[in-house]
């Protein structure tokens, strides 16, 4: 790779030690290893890269990851977590495990070890190839590096076969990232370039100087490029800002309370929401109530009260033993995300008491705090006995309770023709972009990776409303806000509702002022630093001749 005298400090000797373990002094020969060694290094740089965009991606699943800790399908052993057209992408871990986690901490705290290593070892690296040290990267680096590569692989492989919608999520957040993401890869390029301004003078094969030149400024010139392509609904003028789009509460508030409770509906009355989105289900018996899981042992204590039978389906069990169940207990063993708030005192006791309630409590306890209730049905088993009557009991419990038709937001679309004849007040709302042929929706609830497919404001020309689930990051809001979206549905509606404005918003003027200013700064630093490894080329040439021009002469002196 380059030579020098010997190791150019005490600093430079500690740090080659640390990143080729060779403890007590330098190798003498550098010349040998200079192809494996640029190897090693350019397989260092990868791992750096791949780490790092793992870091990425794990960040942007944190809005879903809640999903990893339940399971919103059959658990039976047979069945397997798919997609609800309604509420989202589900999580299979408490479905296989049977154990509650929240794996948020833990997926960052791994990733985050891997990138600070990769990080640190690069750095190495770039420092000792300035100080004209060997890159003779030691075994035990290789092997961990290689180890990276294959966890990052793994990753990426279950994320295509487990999580494929998530795909969509990523692409998405660039739409809210590309622009920094930008300015950190000019960054990164600029400072790259000293490193290999300095490999570039230091070799002297015409070929691989000229792959090398092309190589670094074609990247670099890509890099300048890629805002022509960044398309991103908050660069915009503040004035053309849409209003805040109103918040659902999932399942109620469950960083607050524990999900599908009367104290969750009234914690997301606190939070300033206007629905409460929720699951019905029904009893063996016929009455209609709110649950999520077709297990009941997430949510509440069947494994105490009935311990065998914790693999029934919940609607197996009468609307009796129903209230016999503990429905709060739970949220205050274990959080149910990562970063909620410990509950005080008398939200302890409230949520000590809570129990599964009954669709028609729900109704009563919405209108009494001003809240519309939004809910999808979840069919019992083809034995039950009101499994082809599930849709007319529950529709007929909601008439029965006498709230207002219009406070109710019919969310499934089985028999939805049937229940506009009994309940034409009631508000239908549409889980899907095609509407049917005899009627138009006003209404639609989607996954909030379906914004790239919408035109909002044809949309709302037409007088249609959209709401997307499920958002829980400020970042993923925020895109959304800009986007002009009416309503999202949130697990975090406390953080939503402090939101006062979006995370950044950039007039177009603005960004290409940014854009012109990043770029030419950056040029200017690649020109100044290639011309500046330049000079210090020709000195070591001129340092390297006036040194062989000695020792002929010592030589010649001692020959004489």
């Amino acid at each position: 790779m380059g030579e020098s005298p010997g190791c150019c400090s005490v600093w430079a000797h500690c740090l080659h030690c640390l990143y080729s373990c060779h403890w007590k002094k330098c190798p003498k020969d550098r010349t040998q290893t200079n192809q494996c060694e640029c190897i090693w290094f350019g397989l260092l740089f990868l791992t750096f890269l791949l780490s790092l965009g793992w870091l990425y991606v794990v960040l942007i699943l944190l809005n879903d990851l809640h999903n990893f800790n339940e399971c919103v399908t059959d658990p039976l052993p047979q069945q397997t977590c798919q997609p609800t057209p309604h509420l989202g992408t589900p999580g299979f871990l408490f479905q296989h495990w049977g154990h509650w986690m929240d794996w948020s901490p833990a997926f960052l705290l791994v990733i985050s070890l891997l990138v600070t290593y990769a990080s640190l070892l690069l750095l190495l690296a770039l420092f000792l190839r300035l100080c004209g040290q060997p890159l003779c990267l030691h075994t035990t680096h290789k092997v961990l590096l290689l180890l990276i590569i294959l966890l990052v692989a793994a990753g990426l492989v279950g994320l295509e076969v487990q999580w494929r919608q998530e795909w969509h999520s990523l692409r998405l957040s660039l739409q809210a990232t590309a622009p920094f993401l930008h300015i950190g890869a000019v960054a990164g390029i600029t400072l790259l370039a000293w490193p290999v301004a300095d490999t570039f003078y230091r070799i002297h094969q015409r070929g691989p100087k000229i792959l090398l030149l092309l190589l670094f400024f074609g990247v670099a010139l890509a890099i300048y490029l890629v805002p022509l392509f960044i398309s991103s609904a908050c660069i915009m003028e503040s004035k053309d800002l849409p209003p805040k789009p109103e918040l659902m509460g999932h399942r109620g508030a469950p960083m607050l309370a524990p999900e599908n409770t009367l104290m969750s509906l009234r914690k997301t009355a606190e939070c300033g929401a206007v629905v409460f989105e929720t699951d019905v289900m029904v009893s063996s018996n016929g009455i209609p109530f709110l649950m999520h899981d077709e297990r009941l042992t997430r949510t509440t204590d069947v494994a105490t009260v009935f311990p065998h039978r914790v693999n029934s389906h919940s609607s197996n069990f009468s609307w009796t033993e129903l209230k016999r169940l503990n429905a709060g207990a739970w949220f205050l063993q274990r959080r149910p995300f990562w970063g909620a708030k410990q509950l005080s005192g008398p939200d302890r006791k409230d949520a000590e008491n809570q129990t599964v309630p009954a669709l028609k409590e729900l109704l009563k306890e919405a209108e009494a705090h001003n809240l519309s209730v939004m809910f999808d049905l979840r069919r019992p088993p083809r034995n039950h006995t009101y499994h082809d009557t599930f849709v007319n009991q529950t529709l007929e419990t909601v008439l029965s309770s006498g709230v207002p038709q219009d406070m109710v937001l019919w969310l499934p679309d089985e028999d939805r023709a049937y229940v506009q004849q009994r309940a034409p007040q009631m508000r239908q709302i549409y889980g899907h972009l095609g509407g049917h042929s005899t009627e138009r929706p006003l209404f639609l609830n989607l996954p909030y990776q379906d914004l790239p497919l919408l035109d909002i404001k044809a949309l709302h020309q037409d007088n249609v409303s959209v709401n997307l689930f499920v958002v829980n990051k400020p970042w993923l809001f925020s895109l959304l806000w800009c986007a002009g979206v009416d309503s999202v549905t949130t697990n975090d509606c406390q953080l939503l509702q402090q939101m006062r404005y979006p995370v950044w918003l950039i007039s177009p003027q603005t960004y290409l002022l940014m854009w012109i200013i990043t770029n030419c700064v950056s040029i200017l630093l690649l020109l100044w630093t290639f011309l500046l490894q330049r000079r210090c080329a020709k000195k070591r040439e001129r340092a390297g001749l006036e040194t062989a021009v000695l020792l002929t002469r010592i030589n010649a002196f001692i020959m004489e």
